[in-house]
């Protein structure tokens, strides 16, 4: 019996581990198929892009809206977590390169928000954005304090300068110097 129960225990830990390689794998592959700008890609493509069976996806995601509520969520954990000052940063360089990451998403979330307005309450998204916004409230403000960025401007307000460019529907080559203009903006000048 005790040899059933180590067992037991040493194929416990490896399935889960098995399980949270598996959810990786397929939240990666539909990062990537949602950032083609392909609409409609189906579970079964997802999965096939992850390498996973269909009872593998539905067993972690049991419909597209979890799939996708998921992956929404899964790009603002990453984004929260950057709200850091590197050593060797100042602090407005490190506000900028964090504000870079929100646009890095934007590609992918123009998608998976759309989507999910669809299926889910605005609410639900408008959290994510506070939580954003939370995690970045110490870099603007060590860069307000510093002197380097503008004092008269709030995150959010910075956010939805971020956005408005974002919906302009040109191809990123062409939204690239826009977002780089806002960011001279945020700098504070000297007279």
């Amino acid at each position: 019996m005790e040899e059933f129960m180590e067992a037991g225990k040493t194929a416990f830990p490896r399935r889960r581990a098995a399980a949270e390689r598996n959810r990786d794998k397929i939240l990666d592959a539909a990062r990537e198929a949602f950032a083609d700008p392909v609409p409609d890609i189906s579970m079964a493509e997802i999965a096939r892009r992850a390498g996973v069976g269909m009872a593998t996806l539905y067993r972690n995601f049991p419909g597209r809206q979890e799939l996708l509520e998921a992956l929404y969520a899964d790009e603002v954990d990453q984004i929260c977590a950057a709200a850091t000052i590197e050593p060797g940063q100042t602090p407005a360089s490190a506000l900028i390169a964090w504000l870079r990451l929100q646009i890095a998403f934007i590609p992918h979330k123009r998608l998976i928000i759309s989507e999910l307005l669809e299926h889910t309450d605005r609410d639900g998204i408008t959290s994510h954005r506070g939580r954003a916004i939370e995690a970045g409230r110490p870099l603007l403000a060590a860069a307000q304090k510093s002197g380097q960025i503008r004092d008269d401007l709030t995150l959010e307000q910075i956010f939805d300068l971020i956005v408005a460019i974002a919906k302009v529907n040109e191809s990123p080559d062409y939204l690239q110097p826009l977002f780089e203009t806002a960011f001279d903006g945020l700098h504070r000048t000297t007279t």
